[in-house]
């Protein structure tokens, strides 16, 4: 160490070198503290990693003094608040956003270009987590049903924390959504579900031959009975909600039998209705919470403190587990009632009392102290069509189905073509049909240009890229392009990708839900990011950030590499 500080210093004049000596070796000694620390010190026993399907940056200020000491609160209040967190793509959905969350890959790398996209291979549309070759465990699957995370392409931040630990680390992930509970559980974790089919939580061959015991006694006490004669009431009196006028809300879209106001009762007589009915309720979050706490009891995660031997682990071996639980519901009722509503606003205060009772749970058996905590979402979400069309701007709906018929119309006429040249509209993605364009020798990029001149005189058509300028990568350089560019796929991405009008609705079916997102617009990029972890000090920072920051800044927590597609750049300032 002598003759290395004296080759640093050795030609400088004796005082500036005394000076310098005596800074290098503070540093050194700082950094040698904090190494052995890391080496000594006993690793975090949990990861919990908080998916808020749906949860915009916004609604958590607007709800802060409302909320309960023990839930999001404690977060606000002792951990690291990150008020101006943006997606950086454009692919706001469930599948394409948890993608990002535990990879911090762009779409190219995770793989995952929506929540379905068009196979060209198969010749149809393809749900991100589809897989016939695993047919679910614990309830009848469909046919050609079956689940994994085949085509996630990147490793997740839980798959390398079971790599570092010699696979002594046990990942779960557990969602309301099959897509929101694989996708976090890569592929060396195990996932569960909640199934209407079932009245509880399933799996897939791909990860169990049969639910394990202690899952299925959890399924027969069929829990979600207790919401049948009570149904969905106010938690407070409704003139105390910020959205109390629209209690009568005339945009909602509900297709269950709980109705468009309050209290939206449950009970029809036949369990079907009711277990659909739970879906657009906070009674699929509690459940999934209560069964997050079985799974934490029953598999002792964080609370292993012995080797398979029955010897006390060292640190140095000890091993961190991993815990991804998404709660669904808050994307469900923003659907139907949208973000507006008293329904969205009372679905986030019982969120609230329900993270209250998991948190209170992990300090009791676990610590928080040993916890690392992160709860974020997958996409935000825009307000009804409707509501802003009432309020005077240009709003509506955009349908993909009658985009590919009016497309395939004009480039038929414009290549006098008899055979389709649309293979399918999957937003935001327009699919040729590249056989026939072959067959009439056509040059791909003059018929993707071609569509481009079409969208473009489109109503609610804001952008349209082609496919062959996205791989050259010269759509233009600004932060909205930047995130279409990100979301790009090379291969599983459509020929022209679309980008609706800002407070349009681009879907299959737009008319199905009242609400949507999957825009690049702030209101569907813009997430909060709120991280507990030990040794990090309170603080709310309003420098720009993105989820993709959260996988890595886990990896740096725990020491072990990033996930293999991450596009890496600073951890999350303030954790370290």
């Amino acid at each position: 160490m002598k003759s290395s500080l004296q080759s640093l210093t050795g030609s400088l004049p004796a005082p500036r070198r005394r000076v310098l000596t005596l800074g290098l070796l503070l540093v050194i000694g700082l950094a040698d503290a904090a190494f052995g620390a890391s080496q000594t010190e006993a690793p975090p026993r949990l990861v919990l990693q908080i998916t808020v399907d749906q949860l915009r940056g916004d609604m958590l200020p607007r709800l802060r003094e409302r909320f309960g000491s023990g839930g999001i609160r404690l977060l606000l209040d002792h951990g690291v608040y990150y008020a101006n967190a943006h997606y950086d793509t454009a692919n706001t959905v469930t599948c394409s956003g948890h993608a990002v969350l535990v990879t911090g890959a762009d779409a190219a790398e995770h793989g995952i270009a929506g929540n379905m996209w068009f196979d060209r291979e198969l010749g149809r549309p393809v749900y991100c987590v589809r897989d016939p070759r695993y047919p679910t465990v614990g309830a009848p699957s469909k046919p050609g049903g079956g689940l994994s995370p085949a085509h996630l392409t990147s490793t997740t931040v839980g798959d390398e924390l079971v790599s570092a630990s010699g696979h002594r680390a046990r990942v779960f992930a557990i969602a309301g959504k099959d897509r929101s509970a694989i996708i976090p559980g890569g592929r060396l974790g195990k996932a569960f579900w909640f199934s209407e089919a079932a009245g509880g939580f399933v799996t897939s061959r791909y990860y169990y031959d049969t639910l394990p015991n202690w899952a299925a006694a959890w399924n027969d006490r069929k829990l979600y009975k207790r919401y049948e004669k009570a149904g969905w009431k106010l938690l407070h009196p409704l003139e105390t909600y910020i959205n109390a006028a629209l209690a009568s809300n005339p945009h909602a879209h509900v297709r269950t039998i709980s109705g468009r106001t309050f209290p939206h009762m449950l009970t029809s007589g036949a369990n079907a209705d009711l277990l659909k009915a739970l879906r657009f309720t906070p009674f699929l979050d509690e459940l999934t919470a209560d069964f997050a706490l079985e799974l934490l009891e029953q598999e002792k995660l964080g609370q292993r403190l012995e080797s398979s031997s029955g010897e006390e682990v060292g640190p140095v071996h000890a091993a961190t587990d991993y815990l991804s639980i998404s709660f669904s519901a808050t994307d469900y009722v923003g659907h139907t009632y949208g973000p507006n509503s008293i329904e969205a606003e009372d679905n986030l205060l019982r969120l609230d009392a329900t993270l209250a009772r998991l948190f209170a749970y992990i300090d009791r058996t676990i610590g928080l102290s040993n916890t690392i905590v992160v709860l974020s979402s997958d996409h935000g979400t825009d307000d009804i069509p409707e509501e802003r069309k009432h309020l005077g701007y240009d709003a509506d709906r955009l349908a993909g189905e009658a985009l590919r018929t009016k497309l395939d119309a004009a480039l038929k006429q414009r290549f006098e073509a008899t055979e389709s040249l649309v293979a399918a509209v999957v937003p935001p993605g327009v699919y040729l049909d590249r056989a026939n364009v072959a067959a009439l020798r056509l040059d791909p990029a003059v018929v993707e240009a071609a569509v481009v001149e079409v969208l473009q005189r489109e109503p609610g058509v804001a952008y349209a890229f082609t496919r062959t300028d996205l791989l050259a990568g010269r759509i233009g350089r600004t932060p909205l392009l930047d995130r279409v560019q990100r979301a790009f796929h090379p291969t599983r991405s459509g020929d022209v990708v679309v980008i609706q009008r800002q407070f349009w609705y681009f879907d299959d079916e737009p008319d199905y839900y009242a609400a949507m997102h999957g825009s690049p617009y702030t209101y569907d990029t813009h997430v909060p990011i709120l991280m507990l972890a030990p040794g990090a000090r309170r603080a709310t920072i309003h420098d720009p950030v993105t989820p993709a920051q959260i996988a890595p800044t886990i990896a740096a927590l725990l020491g072990v590499k990033p996930p293999s597609g991450c596009a890496c750049g600073a951890p999350l300032p303030g954790v370290f």
